[in-house]
């Protein structure tokens, strides 16, 4: 009966984030040209209201014991409005838009910063809730949450486009508008760099899911062999380095242009992925997590010189691409280091993160 519910929590996994995942490709390159004229408040009023939808389609099936199916269909009603990506793409956008070049990488780093402290606070306390009073509350909690973010986005939160205009939706134009983006002859300057920083934010953000998947699973087996308090610390370790890094960026921007900053950032990042796996003691493991103490800042150099190749008028089209890139990197990771970890495990338990750190070579030649 195990191995049967396992099983069917596997398949129906990978029918939901599939099925999110191809929805949210298309509305996110519709939603995100379509802001850079009508301003970014719809576009992060639209996916928070999709969220809030979800979670309470995910409450009705809880309490009335519905099939899983139901599951899938909230899952793609917030695709249709965006989901998590379209709240990504509005929010960078929207830092682009109040900040200038000078200030723009320190404004993401941190946005990205808030991310990690969200995600520490959502895995420690989320998880203990859970295990105290079960599944109801805590979606309870998601619930108000995101729709407090969608009260926020429509009533408090000024808009940042400056000259707002009206314009279509439902158009070709928005899905051409990403197009151009890579391939209009006024970037023929900046398309190689667009397609090769775009590359390098492929393979570092698949490399930051794969890791993380595996390093549960890690501590679990032998020689760790962790309890679920150490294994609560190391997700706390691993979270922490999102503040770390917003330190270490601030700091090192004070004598270092971004790309130094982003080079350290991915020495920092290959240093302890190599530690993580040849990691035989407790020690070690997290030896590991603290050499990532600055392995979150590239994130940050990545988006903000991705923003600066091109004009104000296409920050929307340009982070919804990188939105689209940030949710097939999920899928990449998910796949390929999902199977390269039982694959591996009769020879080198830590393959999976030398790969990682060996993957990472390809955006530090990038950026160098």
């Amino acid at each position: 009966l195990l191995q049967e519910v396992e099983t069917l929590v596997s398949r129906w996994n990978l029918y939901i984030n599939l099925g999110g995942f191809f929805v949210c490709l298309f509305s996110v390159t519709l939603f995100g040209p379509w802001s850079d004229s009508v301003g970014r408040r719809p576009t992060l009023i639209l996916p928070a209201l999709g969220i809030t939808l979800q979670t309470s389609i995910y409450l009705i099936v809880i309490y009335l014991e519905l099939h899983v199916a139901f599951l899938l269909l909230g899952r793609l009603l917030s695709g249709l409005t965006g989901d998590y990506n379209l709240i990504l793409a509005s929010s960078f956008a929207y830092v682009a838009d109040t900040s200038d070049r000078r200030t723009r990488t320190f404004r993401v780093a941190i946005l990205e910063a808030c991310l990690g402290i969200a995600g520490m606070l959502a895995s420690i306390g989320g998880g203990q809730w859970r295990k105290a009073q079960g599944y109801i509350n805590p979606f309870w909690l998601a619930f108000a949450a995101s729709l407090a973010a969608t009260l926020y986005a429509a009533f408090c939160l000024r808009e940042s486009v400056k000259q707002k205009k009206p314009a279509k939706l439902f158009t070709l134009s928005h899905y051409k508008a990403v197009y151009r983006l890579y391939t209009a002859p006024e970037h023929q300057s900046f398309r190689w760099k667009l397609i090769l920083y775009s590359l390098a934010f492929f393979i570092l953000v698949t490399v930051h899911f794969g890791a993380k998947d595996l390093f549960v699973l890690y501590e679990l087996g032998f020689p760790l062999c962790w309890t679920s308090d150490l294994i609560g610390y190391g997700s706390a370790a691993n979270y922490v380095a999102y503040l770390s890094s917003l330190g270490g960026l601030r700091l090192l921007q004070l004598c270092l242009e971004d790309a130094w900053v982003a080079e350290l950032g991915l020495l920092s990042n290959i240093a302890g992925l190599v530690v993580i796996s040849v990691a035989t003691t407790t020690a070690l493991m997290f030896t590991g997590y603290g050499i990532l103490f600055l392995s979150m800042a590239v994130t940050p150099v990545l988006r903000s010189k991705l923003s600066k190749l091109v004009s104000e008028k296409e920050q929307g089209v340009l982070f919804a691409s990188v939105a689209c890139v940030q949710g097939l990197c999920s899928l990449v990771a998910t796949g390929v280091f999902n199977s390269l970890y039982p694959a591996t495990l009769h020879f080198m338990r830590g393959f999976p993160f030398l790969f990682g750190a060996i993957l990472l070579l390809i955006p530090a030649a990038i950026i160098g």
